[in-house]
């Protein structure tokens, strides 16, 4: 299986970034110049996606209710705003987690995850009720009453699937593990750090857990282990890494005696001194206020391939992107040390450039955290304005 992924994999990704050819009506380009100037843009990076203009946005607010466990009342759980999928191809159709807010949660509208499936990628069913929220558990004091945030999913050899969600309490945000077999029933495992270290981290701000994965032809995502050990980049000011025996219990990597910072710390770093930047942002640039991963990172023959977020200020960053836009980009890591660059684009491919990008509850937003390829396309899906969920397409060779 490994090497027909790898022949694959070179067919449309060395060719692929030179043009993507028709990838169907009812499509925009996605505003790729300011990537396309780099010198290593080709060979490496899976750009030229194009928003699917015919159906987006594929996933708005919805009116789906339950009884909430805490509050002991129906709830219109999705009303607000939904935004950042996971997305998982199982059984021939398209599995989206998304992370959907109601309007009486503070500080602005309780998160929880919902289920939603397409047979086509594009128009989804979603289910009544979400599958992964804060309950009367033990890990209500993280959960409650911010909400089950932001989730990424990857499965193991045998199937299971983990996924990285972002449990968030209103005033702390703490990256979680939870597994399932279905997709539909989650198992919370508890704060992804909670064991590094004595603990070390357990208190201190962490989300948007990215692991290593390979993207098989089937569509499958499957965490994958380089060195003997899963590897997963995550953080939001800067991106960090952390690894892992066994997908659940996660230890950050830190800097070795007297190592450097490549850049000054800032934001939430400046309570984490001792990890070590792998991905940091860059003064003058769209992504100089912070760097977050996006989807799983894709283990590839040229090495890690990790799109990430970012948020630009113009003060210090790119003048030409209003404050506060978040565009997404992508670096190469190396296959044999995910801790050392190899390539990065030299500017985004993805911005906000749509009304329901532009406008919402959190304007200019364009945030990328579901990645599948289905039926001979990759499909990458994102939050747009923290409010609603749309989707690009490329062709897959």
């Amino acid at each position: 299986m490994r090497k027909v992924f790898l022949g694959l994999f070179a067919a449309f990704v060395l060719g692929g970034c030179q043009g993507a050819g028709d990838a169907g009506a009812g499509k925009s380009t996605v505003d790729s110049a300011a990537a396309a100037s780099a010198p290593d843009s080709t060979g490496w990076a899976l750009v030229n996606f194009e928003k699917v203009d015919s159906v987006n946005p594929v996933l708005q607010p919805g009116t789906g209710g339950f009884i909430d466990g805490i509050r002991h009342q129906r709830v219109s759980w999705e009303e607000k705003d939904v935004f950042n999928p996971a997305i998982v191809v199982r059984d021939g159709k398209v599995y989206m987690l998304y992370r959907a807010q109601d309007k009486i949660g503070k500080p602005a509208g309780t998160s929880r995850i919902g289920l939603a499936v397409s047979g086509d990628g594009l128009h989804f069913t979603r289910e009544a009720a979400p599958v992964l929220y804060p309950a009367e558990d033990a890990w209500k004091k993280y959960e409650w009453e911010g909400g089950c945030e932001d989730p990424r999913v990857v499965q193991d050899a045998q199937g299971l699937y983990y996924m990285t969600y972002t449990a968030y309490d209103g005033n702390l945000a703490r990256l979680m593990v939870a597994t399932s077999p279905d997709l539909v029933h989650w198992t919370k495992k508890g704060p992804a750090f909670a064991r590094a270290y004595g603990g070390k981290y357990i208190d201190k701000w962490s989300k948007s857990g990215s692991i290593v994965s390979t993207y098989e032809p089937d569509g499958r995502v499957v965490a994958t282990k380089v060195g003997g050990k899963y590897w997963m980049y995550w953080g939001d000011q800067f991106i960090w890494a952390a690894t892992s025996d066994d997908l659940v219990d996660w230890t950050p990597v830190e800097k070795h005696p007297g190592e450097a910072d490549p850049v000054a710390l800032r934001g939430q770093a400046l309570a984490m001194p001792d990890l070590k930047i792998v991905v940091p942002t860059r003064s003058k640039h769209f992504d100089s206020d912070l760097v977050e991963s996006g989807p799983p990172a894709m283990l590839t023959p040229k090495g890690i391939l990790l799109m990430y977020n970012s948020r630009n200020v113009p003060s210090f960053g790119d003048t030409a992107l209003a404050e506060g836009t978040y565009a997404a980009s992508e670096v190469l890591l190396d296959g044999a040390d995910p801790l050392k660059m190899v390539h990065r684009l030299g500017g985004y491919f993805m911005k906000p450039d749509k009304p329901y990008e532009i406008t919402g509850q959190v304007n200019e937003v364009c945030f990328l955290e579901g990645l599948a390829l289905f039926k001979g396309q990759w499909l990458l899906y994102y939050g747009t304005a923290d409010s609603k969920i749309a989707v690009a397409a490329r062709a897959a060779n």
